[in-house]
C-alpha cells in the first residue's frame, strides 16, 4: 500500500491520499502551525437512496423515506453506551449529517487527535439497532419532522423542491415523514448499513494537525475490511420542464422568504463546468455585481440573506438563488432579466475577470482552515472530483467557457419562485 503525495505547485500545498486495502479511500492533509485537527468519515449514502439494486442481487430494493438520516441518529448508540461520551473524555467537538446524496460523521480537537480519530473509526463500523432503541428512535425525529414542517427556511427550500421536481426523491424531506419512519425496522436498518456503508462507497478526510503515518496505522487497526460491492441507484426518468412555476406558504415571519431555482439536465459536472458555474453565480449576484447593488438601492433584498448555489447531486441539478424580499416577485424578475440581459449584451470582460479572481481567492483563502479543506474534500470525493483540480479549474477558466455555461443553464422556462410570506 502506497500513501501517494498530491502536490499542487500554484498553491504550494500538498496532501496525502491511500487506497487502503479494506477498500476506504483516506485523505491525511496536514498544516504545519494548525491548532486544531478535523476529521470526517462519510459515506456516499443519502435522503435520495430509497431505490436501489446491488451489484450481488437480481433485485430492486425500496426502502422508507428518511432512512439514512434516521440511521445516521442510531450510529452513534451501542450496546454499551453512545460516542458522544466516549468523545467527552477525549475534548472533541462531534457532530453527524445526512444531506441528500450523502452521511457524514466528523469531530474537530485540539488535542487527543488520535484517541478521537479511533472513536470515529470505531462507532461507525459498529452497527447497533435493536426494536426497542428503533422505537424510541421514531419518536424523537418524529418530534424534529413536526418542528420543521413549522420552519420557514425548510419549507421555502422543500416546496421549491417540489415545485422543480416531477418525481426526483430530492423533493422529499431528508428526515422523511411521521408516516414513513413509523415504517423503519432494525432489519431496514442493517440492510441499509451493509449495502452502503461498505468501506469501498466510503472516504475519511482529516486535516490540520496531523501525521499522515500515524493516521495510517490507527486506520490499519481499525477498519474492517469489505466486498467491493457496487450500488446502483435506481430514479424514476425526470422531465426536463417544472412541475409549477410558482408556489407559496403562509408562516411566522416577518419578512417574505423567498428561493428561486433553475433546474438543469442532471449529470456530474466536471471540474472545469463546476467553475464556470462558480464564477458565473459570483458576477450574477454577489455582493459586488450590478444585479445585487440595484436590488440593495431598491430596498428590495437586505444584506445578510442573499445569495446563490449551484445545488447538485445523483439524479438532480439547480441553480438556486435565496433571501428576504418585501416583494420577491419583483426580485425574481429582476433576476431573470439580468440573465437575459447577460445572455443578449455577453459578460463584460472587467465583471468575468474580477468574479474570477474573487472565487479563486475565496478557495486559495479556504486551505488556511482544516474544516474546511476536509468538507470539501469529501464532497469532491463523492462527486469523483479533486480538490487541486478544481482550484486549477478556477484559475484558467476563461469567459468564452462561462458565457457558453450561461447558454446551457439559468433557462427561464425551467424556473420555480417559491414564496413564504408572513401570516397577517
Amino acid at each position: 500500500m502506497r500513501m501517494e503525495k498530491i502536490t499542487n505547485e500554484r498553491v504550494q500545498d500538498s496532501y496525502y491520499s491511500v487506497k487502503h486495502p479494506s477498500g476506504l479511500r483516506i485523505f491525511v492533509y496536514p498544516k504545519e502551525g494548525s491548532n486544531s485537527t478535523y476529521a470526517i468519515f462519510g459515506t456516499r449514502y443519502g435522503s435520495v437512496d430509497t431505490s436501489f439494486r446491488r451489484s450481488d442481487e437480481q433485485e430492486v430494493s425500496t426502502v422508507p423515506e428518511g432512512i439514512a438520516h434516521f440511521l445516521e441518529h442510531k450510529l452513534f448508540e451501542s450496546e454499551d453506551g453512545d460516542a458522544f461520551a466516549r468523545y467527552a473524555k477525549t475534548g472533541a467537538s462531534a457532530n453527524a449529517y445526512t444531506s441528500f446524496d450523502m452521511t457524514c460523521y466528523l469531530f474537530s480537537c485540539t488535542e487527543n487527535v488520535y484517541e478521537s480519530l479511533e472513536i470515529l473509526l470505531d462507532f461507525v463500523q459498529s452497527p447497533y439497532f435493536t426494536e426497542q432503541t428503533v422505537q424510541k428512535e421514531q419518536g424523537i425525529i418524529g418530534q424534529e419532522i413536526r418542528m420543521y414542517d413549522d420552519d420557514p427556511q425548510w419549507r421555502v427550500m422543500f416546496n421549491l423542491l417540489k415545485a422543480l421536481y416531477h418525481h426526483h426523491p430530492v423533493k422529499i424531506d431528508i428526515a422523511g415523514t411521521v408516516e414513513s419512519i413509523a415504517e423503519i425496522t432494525p432489519e431496514y436498518l442493517y440492510r441499509c448499513y451493509h449495502t452502503f456503508y461498505n468501506l469501498n462507497n466510503m472516504a475519511l478526510c482529516v486535516a490540520g494537525n496531523i501525521d499522515p503515518e500515524r493516521v495510517l496505522e490507527l486506520c490499519d487497526k481499525m477498519l474492517k475490511p469489505s466486498e467491493p460491492t457496487q450500488v446502483e441507484r435506481i430514479f424514476e426518468e425526470e422531465p426536463a420542464g417544472v412541475v409549477q412555476d410558482r408556489v407559496e406558504q403562509k408562516l411566522s415571519v416577518t419578512i417574505p422568504l423567498f428561493q428561486l431555482g433553475f433546474k438543469e439536465p442532471a449529470r456530474r459536472r466536471n471540474v472545469q463546468e463546476l467553475a464556470q458555474t462558480d464564477v458565473l453565480l459570483e458576477l450574477l449576484a454577489s455582493d459586488a455585481s450590478p444585479l445585487y447593488r440595484r436590488l440593495l438601492d431598491q430596498n428590495l433584498i437586505n444584506t445578510a440573506s442573499f445569495g446563490s448555489e449551484y445545488f447538485e447531486g445523483p439524479g438532480y441539478a439547480a441553480v438556486i438563488f435565496s433571501g428576504e424580499s418585501k416583494d420577491p416577485d419583483t426580485v425574481a424578475k429582476e433576476i431573470r432579466d439580468e440573465i437575459e440581459r447577460l445572455r443578449k449584451e455577453g459578460i463584460p470582460a472587467e465583471t468575468f475577470e474580477r468574479a474570477r479572481k474573487a472565487v479563486y481567492g475565496r478557495n486559495v483563502a479556504a486551505l488556511n482552515s482544516a474544516e474546511a479543506i476536509a468538507n470539501a474534500m469529501i464532497s469532491l470525493t463523492f462527486a469523483e472530483r479533486e480538490l487541486f483540480s478544481y482550484i486549477d479549474a478556477l484559475a484558467t477558466v476563461q469567459l468564452p467557457d462561462v458565457q457558453k455555461r450561461l447558454e446551457e443553464q439559468l433557462l427561464t422556462e425551467n424556473s420555480a419562485l417559491s414564496v413564504v410570506f408572513p401570516i397577517k
